[in-house]
């Protein structure tokens, strides 16, 4: 197998398991719940979603021939906490995703040298991708985040829990020796 491909199979893989991050946390908020900020400096998981999604449309539609930041994009917008429902949000928390994946499955082992542009500035497709990944991690980081401050006794864990490492450890080794 050659390189360009695994990292492209690998890379499909990062985004889906921090999208699943996400998920998993949206899913255990309540319909308030998506809304809650600390204070006014602070952005909800609503805020968080509308803007991830919106960076995910610019950056990913018309990816290797149109400069990264679109001029259709309103990013001060993103930021204002919005009236949209849970479902509203998980719709566009979606489109978002797919514009991602879509993309990335488009793209070809001799796209990753090729150069493409966000906000003026060239980046080859492999430096784009990363760059695109520590975003979205740090910002599904901050609503996995805020899901624990307010599911507090309730949070559903999305790792190994607390005191189980161990256990955990055990349990996968069996997984592989059978």
């Amino acid at each position: 197998m050659e390189l360009e491909t695994e990292y492209l199979k690998v890379i499909q893989e990062r985004f889906q398991s921090v999208k699943d991050l996400g998920d998993r946390t949206i899913y255990q908020l309540s319909e308030a719940d998506v809304h809650w900020r600390l204070n006014e400096a602070s952005n909800s998981v609503g805020i968080i979603v509308t803007h991830v999604s919106g960076n995910m449309a610019s950056r990913w539609s018309d990816f290797l021939t149109t400069d990264g930041e679109k001029p259709t994009r309103n990013r001060d917008q993103e930021f204002e906490e919005g009236i949209l429902t849970k479902h509203e949000l998980i719709i566009v928390w979606e489109k978002g995703w797919t514009t991602l994946f879509t993309t990335l499955r488009s793209l070809e082992n001799q796209d990753l040298l090729k150069r493409i542009t966000i906000r003026g500035e060239k980046h080859t497709v492999l430096e784009a991708i990363e760059r695109q990944m520590a975003h979205y991690a740090y910002h599904v980081g901050q609503i996995v985040y805020i899901g624990k401050q307010i599911k507090n006794d309730n949070w559903e864990t999305l790792s190994i829990p607390k005191g189980k490492s161990e256990s955990y450890l055990q349990s996968e080794l069996k997984k592989h020796q059978s």
